[in-house]
């Protein structure tokens, strides 16, 4: 059954392509033909029944004002970000350098491998993060520096500092955590330079993935990585590659490390591998974990205590960002309106007050009506924006306990008064208890040229900020543009810039 006619990529030249998704035997596919390499069909969600439930949250659209290109040619043909484009930026990229100290098959950005070196100067960089907090009306909240390994360069301690200088709110690195392990002082230089998040790659709680994934056994360097975080109060967000049949039953050990460290690690963002670097093309299929199977490895591995229905893509939370922002006078500043297939997440606590060995799992979604309070904040929102606002608080301070079941709640938790704190009186305080209890589980499964769909692309809100001016999706800078940004703005090894 045909869903929708898109564009997408031929995964052997590049070129755009027409493409239609349909459902086939429960799957979500995506089917296109090159003139030059033939017919392509892949997987797009494995779970049709799992595609059309998030499809019922289909995001706003929120446009940039000042686009940095104009908008002729074919998407995605065209990037950088162009008029067509439907979201402002919510996280910018800059790759600071493409050296790394690893050479893993499973890179998407495919680092070093030209024999060029990518390093932009510190004027460069600070121009892009300039072009990231002047786009309209919104501008970027968030910068990751990634790479390569960014923590390579000598001055990532300055580098953090400048995108403090500049105006983001919170600055994040994507590392492998190799020098963090090796250099103790490294973690708290970066902490007292504003670094807010270490974005950090770990694939599983034995070598056997990192062998696999990244051709060594990294684990000894990870867990020294984290301890060093520790001691800098540096906060971290575990980033696992997954691959199916290296990594994937490792999933639900991976979420009891990271509570069992919950003091310094407070999310676990899964990434499914994205064909668009070293990784086999005839290996696609076989390797291939879409959200659904994610979602479904996570009930099993939980022993069902985390569903699959406990997960929602980010554009679900859209009113309670609006209802905020209402109470704030305007629009909110931030909006996390990706595309409603690009990731699934869900806040998960561990009840402890059974003793030792019965630990267990409770996600936001058995003690939180979601969906009923997601359904009342849209209402409120309407009536703050007309005036309202007394009223408002009133009712809501009726209306939201009543979405609450504390039964099912864990019994260290006043989830009651957290939620009045935040969402009524806006109690940033409020919201760092409910944090430090919770763990957000999350994916952001990555296109690469197999699975392109421009729908997605035109819905990104990642985006990587370049040297020429250009503001780059995420998944069309992978799938596309990154060799020539690369080749354009890199010299030889050895040689000087």
């Amino acid at each position: 059954m045909k869903i929708k006619d898109t564009k997408s990529l031929c995964p052997e030249c590049g070129k755009p392509l027409d493409a239609e998704v349909y459902e086939e035997d429960g799957k979500i596919l995506i089917k296109k033909t090159c003139d030059e390499h033939g017919e392509f069909i892949n997987t797009y969600w494995s779970n049709a029944e799992e595609y059309n439930r998030v499809n019922n949250y289909e995001p706003s659209i929120t446009s940039v004002e000042n686009p940095c290109v104009e908008g002729i040619a074919t998407c995605p043909s065209n990037c950088g970000l162009c008029p067509k484009h439907e979201t402002s930026t919510v996280l910018g990229l800059i790759d600071v350098t493409n050296r790394c100290n690893l050479k893993c098959p499973v890179c998407f950005a495919n680092a070093a491998a030209s024999g060029r070196l990518y390093e932009p100067t510190q004027d460069e960089i600070r121009q892009m993060l300039k072009n990231l907090r002047n786009l309209k009306p919104n501008p970027t909240p968030a910068i990751q520096y990634a790479g390569g390994e960014p923590t390579v360069r000598k001055d990532i301690v300055e580098l953090v500092e400048m995108a403090k200088e500049e105006g983001f709110t919170h600055v994040q690195i994507a590392t492998n955590g190799l020098r963090l392990a090796r250099k103790e002082e490294l973690a708290k230089q970066l902490k007292e330079a504003g670094l807010n998040t270490v974005y950090l790659a770990f694939d599983g709680v034995t070598p056997e993935p990192y062998i696999n994934n990244r051709g060594k056994d990294l684990l000894p360097y990870k867990l020294q990585a984290i301890e060093n975080c520790r001691k800098a109060g540096l906060g971290i967000v575990l980033v696992p590659t997954l691959i199916k049949g290296v990594n994937d039953h490792q999933i639900g050990e991976i979420i009891k490390f990271a509570f069992d460290n919950n003091d310094i690690i407070y999310g676990v963002n899964f990434q499914p591998v994205s064909f668009a670097g070293r990784t086999p093309a005839d290996e696609v299929e076989a390797q291939r974990i879409t959200i659904p199977d994610f979602i479904q490895i996570i009930e099993d591995q939980t022993d069902g205590e985390v569903k699959t229905t406990d997960f929602y893509p980010p554009s679900f939370v859209e009113p309670i960002a609006n209802f905020i922002g209402a109470l704030d006078g305007g629009k909110p500043s931030v909006t996390l309106n990706c595309h409603q297939h690009c990731g699934i997440a869900t806040y998960v606590f561990r009840d402890k007050t059974e003793g030792p060995g019965k630990d267990k799992l409770i996600p936001i979604t058995r003690f939180v009506d979601v969906e009923g309070l997601c359904e009342k904040l849209g209402g409120f929102t309407e009536r703050l924006l007309e005036g309202k606002r007394k009223r408002v608080l009133a009712s809501a301070t009726k209306a939201l306990p009543k979405l609450i079941h504390t039964k099912e709640s864990p019994q260290n938790l006043d989830i009651k008064r957290i939620f009045l704190n935040v969402f009524t009186h806006r109690s940033y305080e409020a919201l760092g208890d409910f944090s430090k209890d919770a763990m957000l589980i999350s994916c952001m499964h990555f296109m690469d040229p197999f699975n392109f769909d421009e729908d997605r692309v035109k819905k990104c809100v990642i985006h990587y900020a370049t040297p020429d001016g250009r503001i780059i999706p995420f998944c069309t800078m992978n799938s596309m543009y990154r060799e020539s940004v690369e080749e354009k703005f890199s010299t030889p090894f050895g040689s000087k810039k």
